[in-house]
């Protein structure tokens, strides 16, 4: 009990000491002396400190040789409190201030990768996913040697895909639809197919391609007498297109399914 009740009270000591140490370089009218707080705090990942201290001597040093470090770990404090948006603006800031600047690679990189973290769900506003997949592009086309530059094609591709969900989202919800206030069948085949032309790499080719079978299909057995020996045939070159691409597909046996269906008529 003893050893434990000494532990609590250096624990208790050795915070205070620091609480003491970090308010007394508040108070200090030395921008040298915060600054070098600053950096120390920020190299022991104290991120909300080292921010603090380096918003106080930011407006002394602008303009000066020492704005350019400012900026930077200004940018990389916010990085480590996970406040990506803050980040993002100091990062664009040094780009305005310093568009060659010693830290110019990694602003560019980290305007992309704060971005890419902070991408909402695929079901919300993609803003910002859109806004990463810029920044990721002006990056590597600045600097594709950059040892980051295969993070930000990964980080980019996945911000396709996550574009790519959100357009897979609507389809199926067209699909779910069905004839409800008209033919909704035809408006998830045209989402579907819009979606794999813009991203023509996403992860979900073969759910698009599936839900543009289906619509077809669903089209042809809802259609009035007038257009269904179209329609038929739309499904049917729709089906064999599928089966040509993904032969080993899970839903080859309902794709048959559908055929049959479609040469029953046709054979008529």
């Amino acid at each position: 009990m003893r050893t434990k009740a000494y532990f609590i009270l250096l624990l208790m000591t050795v915070f205070l000491t620091g609480c003491g140490e970090y308010q007394k370089i508040l108070k200090s009218r030395d921008p040298e002396e915060k600054y070098q707080a600053a950096l120390r705090y920020f190299n022991d990942k104290q991120y909300v400190k080292s921010q603090t201290l380096l918003d106080d001597v930011s407006s002394y040093y602008k303009g000066t040789e020492r704005s350019e470090d400012v900026l930077a770990y200004l940018a990389r404090s916010y990085m480590g409190q996970k406040s990506y948006e803050s980040a993002t603006n100091y990062y664009q800031a040094y780009i305005r201030n310093y568009p060659k600047g010693k830290y110019a690679a990694e602003a560019y990189f980290q305007i992309g990768h704060c971005q890419y973290l902070d991408s909402p769900d695929a079901r919300l506003d993609q803003a910002i996913t859109r806004n990463a997949i810029d920044a990721f592009t002006q990056f590597v086309e600045l600097y594709p040697e950059s040892p980051y530059a295969e993070q930000a094609y990964r980080e980019m591709s996945e911000m396709y895909d996550k574009l790519a969900l959100k357009e897979l989202k609507s389809a199926q919800l067209y699909y779910n639809l069905g004839t409800y206030l008209g033919n909704n069948y035809l408006s998830c085949e045209i989402t579907a197919k819009n979606a794999l032309k813009n991203y023509p790499s996403n992860k979900y080719q073969e759910d698009f391609s599936w839900l543009i079978l289906q619509a077809k299909y669903q089209q042809f057995a809802n259609s009035f007498e007038a257009r269904k020996v179209e329609r038929a045939r739309d499904a049917q070159d729709e089906y064999y297109n599928f089966i040509t691409e993904y032969p080993n597909s899970k839903h080859r046996k309902d794709a048959e399914k559908m055929i049959l269906q479609i040469r029953k008529y046709t054979q008529q």
